[in-house]
């Protein structure tokens, strides 16, 4: 019994886009090939999205699928397998499409609710396979339907609450659902509508103001805001006004209000009634007319010098019956100078500040716009100095000088003077700041100041101050004499001098040896230097250089020079004797000793004579060792 797989294929009945409630078959078909006729036993497995939803055993090549009503969540995409006698195949992957949803259910909690409740509306949509997107809709005659979407990954209903508010009378809500499969969109028809009636829990409140809402500053006002109500309990009445509230009662169906008006008290007045989530509100719009105008304060002067008289003066235009004060303004509260129309008074600086005057009439009180006093003490002599302590400055560097007064009432305007030249202005409290960038040699070197605030006694100047220009040093040289060598014993001069530099010049000359070593400094008046070292000896033999200095700070080193100390004429002189005197007494006395002899000598005597001298030179060459008074050469 040999048989093999042809095909396998999957088909849909009546097609692959069914109406949503149709019937529809998904048949599995094998195509197989056998070499004789014998019965072969077929398990056939249908597959959506890859879960197993039929399963048959059929001796036939065809299997089927019954689904009595499609429903969306049919729609996916199918897949068969064939096994028979060992041996699996399938079918490619076909996707059905159930078009159509079914009609959502849609039912409220409550048929009847009071303002500011709350109605609870469910919607679900059987037979369907979540996730689905549910659209809630609140409709009122004449108005836009109000929507609330919501998505549920997990179940086929959703529940959601829409708030009553003031003006619903009669409520329809309806919904509907939607879904997504492999990017294609698909809604349901519309629910059924459902109708809930809305009650008022009270009326909108009554706003009155008396005796009318066109009065006068000065006349009490009186303000009643009344409603009905249908429950009593928890309702609060509120009356505001630009968002502050003035007053308000709790559980009463009316609230009274009254003040005397001022022109603040114009404007717009809302009374609120609220009861749980409801609230209805009423405005009214109240117009205060002026009794009489805000006073004016007037000063004789606004900047006073101290120990002058002032004289401050309040008025109303066109009104002269009132009850006036002059203030002073104070963060702790204004300060009461006088109960009068004018004050008059002798200032001091302390009564710098902000003045103003009030007037009443009727209980209404108005204040005027302040008025500014400045007292001014006079400013003191200034003086000026240099910021860093003495009056010195490096040439080419900047000079920073302040200028200060120690009395004067702020604002003080400085000004300085570089010789007769204004170079800067400045205004500031107590002192002030000037930069002189580069200073040069032949710059002007006289500086002073100036100070002045708004005191009639004008300008104080300072003393003059004369700056001192360092000249830094330039090109430092160290020579000697002699020069060179120098004898044993003998003295010698060194010159340190510099081209150029400021006196007093701090100079210095060190000794090159293992580490520098300071042998001589001194300061002058002057830009040279002169050292007279006494007995030279070997030991200063070395190099020499020499350090400069000023107030400038700023060393300047000069080049090195070489010190060699040899020995004095005397000196080698003696040297010369002690070696040149035994060497004369020995030839000496050789010659006396011949000449003594030659008479008497013979030829064997002279051979004896010649070996006695060479026995004579053999014992001084060794005394010559270790006798500590000679020395070869």
């Amino acid at each position: 019994q040999v048989f093999t797989f042809n095909t396998v294929e999957i088909k849909v009945q009546p097609s692959v886009e069914v109406k949503n409630g149709a019937p529809m078959s998904i048949v599995c078909h094998a195509d197989i090939s056998k070499n004789t006729d014998f019965r072969l036993k077929h398990n056939f497995t249908i597959f959506k999205d890859g879960k197993l939803v039929f399963t048959s055993v059929s001796d036939k090549g065809d299997a089927q699928y019954e689904i009595a009503m499609a429903r969306s969540s049919d729609t996916g995409d199918y897949e068969c397998a064939v096994e028979a006698g060992g041996k699996t195949k399938s079918s490619n992957s076909l996707h059905v499409w159930v078009t159509g949803m079914t009609k959502p259910i849609l039912t409220a909690e409550k048929k009847e609710v009071l303002e500011g409740e709350v109605v609870k509306l469910r919607c679900e949509l059987p037979e369907e396979v979540p996730p689905l997107d549910f659209v809630f809709r609140k409709i009122k005659m004449n108005s836009t339907p109000k929507e609330k979407h919501v998505f549920e990954p997990y179940r086929n209903f959703s529940v959601v609450e829409f708030s009553v508010e003031e003006g619903d009378n009669i409520l329809q809500f309806d919904c509907f659902g939607s879904r997504n499969v492999k990017l294609k969109f698909e809604s349901s028809e519309h629910s059924n509508k459902t109708l809930v009636t809305v009650r008022e829990p009270f009326i909108k409140p009554t706003l009155n103001a008396k005796p009318s809402s066109n009065i006068t500053e000065g006349d009490r006002i009186q303000f009643e805001c009344s409603t009905v109500v249908a429950r009593m309990h928890d309702i609060e009445i509120i009356l505001q006004k630009n968002k502050t509230i003035l007053n308000s009662v709790r559980d009463e169906k009316i609230l009274k209000y009254s003040a005397v008006a001022t022109l603040e008290d114009s404007g717009e007045y809302l009374c609120k009634v609220e009861q749980g989530r409801a609230s209805k509100a009423t405005k009214l719009n109240v117009v205060v007319s002026e009794l009489f105008p805000k006073p004016t304060l007037t000063a004789s002067m606004s900047k006073v010098d101290e120990n002058k008289e002032l004289t401050l003066s309040c008025s109303v235009s066109g009104f002269q019956k009132a009850n006036f004060s002059i203030l002073r303004k104070n963060s702790n509260g204004d300060i009461l100078l006088k109960n009068s129309r004018n004050l008059t008074m002798r200032v001091n600086v302390n009564d710098t500040g902000l003045y103003i005057c009030k007037a009443e009439v009727k209980g209404i009180v108005k204040e005027s716009t302040p008025v500014r006093i400045n007292v001014y003490a006079p400013v003191s002599k200034p003086t000026i100095s240099v910021v860093s302590g003495l009056p010195e400055v490096v040439l080419g560097k900047p000079l920073r000088l302040i200028c200060h007064s120690v009395m004067g009432t702020p604002p003080i305007t400085f000004t300085f003077y570089k010789g007769n030249e204004v170079k800067k202005r400045v205004t500031n409290d107590t002192y002030a700041m000037f930069l002189d960038e580069n200073i040069r040699q032949n710059d002007k070197r006289e500086y002073k100041c100036d100070a002045r605030n708004n005191h009639s006694s004008g300008m104080k100047t300072s003393n003059i101050l004369n700056i001192t220009v360092i000249v830094p040093i330039r090109n430092a040289s160290l020579g000697s004499f002699p020069y060179g060598e120098v004898e044993d014993g003998s003295d010698t001069a060194f010159l340190c001098s510099v081209k150029e530099g400021s006196w007093p010049i701090h100079f210095r000359i060190f000794k090159k040896t293992d580490h520098e070593v300071l042998v001589y400094e001194r300061s002058e008046n002057a830009d040279r230097m002169m050292w007279q070292k006494k007995g030279m000896s070997r030991e200063d033999t070395g190099t020499y250089y020499c350090v400069a200095s000023n107030r400038a700070n700023v060393d300047v080193k000069s080049h090195p020079i070489t010190i060699n100390v040899v020995l004095a004429a005397w000196q080698k002189g003696l040297i010369a004797a002690f070696v040149l005197m035994p060497i004369a007494g020995a030839v000496t006395l050789t010659l006396w000793w011949f000449l003594c002899k030659k008479k008497k000598a013979t030829f064997i005597g002279l051979l004896f004579s010649s070996a006695l001298a060479t026995n004579l030179t053999s014992e001084k060459l060794t005394r010559q060792h270790s006798d500590g008074d000679y020395y070869s050469g």
